[in-house]
């Protein structure tokens, strides 16, 4: 199991397999077919040691959660933030077949659900798009 030296914490991520090439595949999760290679995306930290760090800047928040995540064992994954033209990068995900992007402004304090601080873009062509146009998620 992996540890972090922390009395408690709250990270804001998600579970993640990769395939053969490295990408995202959500079925290897869902279908609980790599649970030994499914791992925790770091993307924000929310709370460090009874701190509340909502009100940090993302910069802030993130620095702390690369410090945090540098010598935990296995099974997280920082997360890295990309400085760029927001277009070219999404171009860059989609061509790799990524699901998409989010950005998020660097100097911005954390906010549950949407927030005009952070987009999401989709790529269409990925297959986790395709799936959740195709499923029937009623079941």
């Amino acid at each position: 199991m992996a540890r972090l030296r922390s009395r408690s914490c709250i990270i804001d991520g998600e579970a993640v397999a990769c395939d053969d090439n490295g990408v995202a595949s959500f079925d290897l999760v869902r279908h609980q077919r790599a649970n030994e290679s499914i791992f925790l995306y770091a993307f924000d930290l929310i709370e460090l040691n009874g701190d509340d760090l909502r009100r940090d800047r993302l910069e802030v928040r993130k620095a702390t959660l690369a410090r945090m995540l540098a010598k935990a064992a296995p099974g997280f994954r920082f997360n890295e933030h990309i400085e760029g033209d927001g277009p070219t990068v999404f171009a860059h995900a989609c061509k790799m077949g990524l699901e998409g992007i989010v950005s998020k402004r660097k100097d911005s304090v954390y906010r549950s659900g949407r927030s005009p601080d952070w987009l999401k873009m989709k790529n269409s062509d990925a297959p986790a798009m395709k799936r959740e146009a195709e499923e029937d998620w009623s079941k």
